[in-house]
């Protein structure tokens, strides 16, 4: 076991509200607790204030679109955003679009299977 050292501060009520709420609902003492958050921030700060999703079981899909395009786009998530009072962003906007995408095709293979080309098409096969 590593070698440790206590560490205290005081902190606001608030704070330790949400401290103890979070580290309760995590299942862990207040020290791997602690011990977790000061580990995650430091490996962002390392990683110049960007959240590291490797360990989120996530990849990164980019590609590149036409300014006009994203013009549309950025015009459509203000839309929405005070359409419904919360804001929409890229990622929620391409997300559910990929998702919806997905799900049809799921739905449409489901319902009428492609054929591998092994299966004879009995409409046009003649006997002879």
């Amino acid at each position: 076991m590593a070698t440790t050292k206590n560490l205290c501060a005081q902190i606001s009520l608030d704070l330790h509200q949400k401290i103890s709420e979070a580290r309760e609902a995590a299942g862990l003492t207040t020290a791997q607790y602690i011990t977790e958050l000061l580990t995650e921030y430091f490996k962002i700060k390392e990683n110049g204030g960007n959240i590291t999703m490797t360990n989120n079981n996530t990849r990164t899909l980019a590609f590149q679109i036409s300014e006009e395009l994203f013009q549309r786009i950025k015009t459509h998530l203000e839309r929405e955003t005070q359409r419904t009072g919360r804001k929409l962003t890229q990622r929620e906007f391409v997300l559910g679009l990929i998702e919806e995408a997905l799900e049809a095709a799921e739905r449409q293979e489901e319902a009428a299977p492609i054929s591998n080309g092994d299966e004879a098409d009995d409409s046009t096969e003649q006997e002879i």
